[in-house]
């Protein structure tokens, strides 16, 4: 039976998951032969373990020691390898040894985001239009089969630092049928021309833990000269929405009124129940609705 992992879609730009700060590997004499296979191919696609990973040519992120990098075209292989549809919109991964936390890097080059609404974002505004994206979606997960999600809030309120250039914020997202709790904790990295997205799914306790190593592996990500936010020139791209619909998931505000959610149904019927679909700004990301699927990547139950 294959591994189950968060499915990218068409709305997923970036993808970060922790299931421990350092997940405890299976001893060797105690893998499956499934596992000893799975970990092979994840060798084959090829990794980079010191020095720098290239993101697509428009930035770069340091390899920390005990950390692995590949690129774009490999990250989508490695999805592949745990069951999920490539990712042809991925730059490259940044992962542990076995199978520890996976940072998913991702590129939207719309334009410069202007960040004149540093100081205007709404909150509740803001959540309340993430929760009829997912009652809408939970109209589809229903015909499907699949469990409902509910938003319990904020876990972190968006926030904007304008020294880096960095938008964030989280979410605390329940799974209606199980009571079990995640959350969805988005990043996203202002450039010259586009932005990079970056998304950590955790557990709700832990947040705080997870939140630190993670920032830390991201102080040694960069943009290249000429692609940093503050290198904009007039007459570059200008992109045509701002930090409020970046929150709201790039565009989903009109999205959702032009048919995404049938085109997902469609998403859905090739996945099967098994299945679980982070969609951003659309549907939250469950960590637990199988159990642990991270660190040690046991298997789900059958759906």
């Amino acid at each position: 039976m294959k591994r189950s992992f968060t499915s990218p879609v068409v709305l997923l730009a970036c993808l970060a998951v922790f299931s421990t700060l350092h997940a405890q590997q299976p001893a060797e004499q105690a893998m499956s032969e499934e596992d000893k296979k799975l970990l092979a191919d994840m060798e084959k696609v090829g990794w980079v373990r010191e020095g720098a990973g290239d993101l697509g040519g428009m930035a770069k992120i340091a390899i920390p020691k005990g950390y692995r990098f590949t690129h774009g075209s490999a990250t989508s292989k490695v999805l592949e390898l745990f069951g999920n549809l490539p990712m042809a919109s991925a730059s490259g991964m940044l992962t542990t040894e076995g199978f520890g936390p996976w940072i998913i890097f991702s590129y939207d080059d719309a334009g410069h985001v202007a960040d004149d609404e540093k100081d205007k974002i709404d909150a509740d505004a803001l959540l309340q239009t993430k929760r009829e994206q997912v009652a809408a979606s939970n109209e589809v997960r229903k015909e499907r089969g699949l469990n409902e999600l509910a938003l319990e809030g904020w876990a972190i309120p968006p926030r904007y630092n304008d020294k880096t250039h960095t938008l964030e914020w989280a979410l605390k997202v329940k799974s209606v049928n199980s009571g079990s709790i995640s959350i969805n904790y988005e990043t996203r990295l202002l450039g010259r021309a586009g932005v990079m997205e970056v998304q950590l799914v955790c557990g709700p306790d832990e947040l705080q833990p997870l939140l630190n190593e993670f920032q830390q592996l991201m102080n040694g990500f960069s943009y290249v000269e000429g692609q940093r936010y503050a290198e904009f020139r007039e007459g570059d791209k200008v992109a045509k929405y701002g930090l409020t619909a970046l929150i709201a998931g790039t565009g989903v505000l009109v999205a959702s009124k032009m048919g995404l959610f049938a085109q997902l149904g469609v998403f859905f019927a090739k996945l099967g129940k098994g299945a679980i679909l982070l969609v951003v700004g659309a549907l939250a990301g469950l960590k637990k609705l199988f159990g642990k699927l991270f660190g040690a990547r046991q298997q789900p139950p059958e759906a």
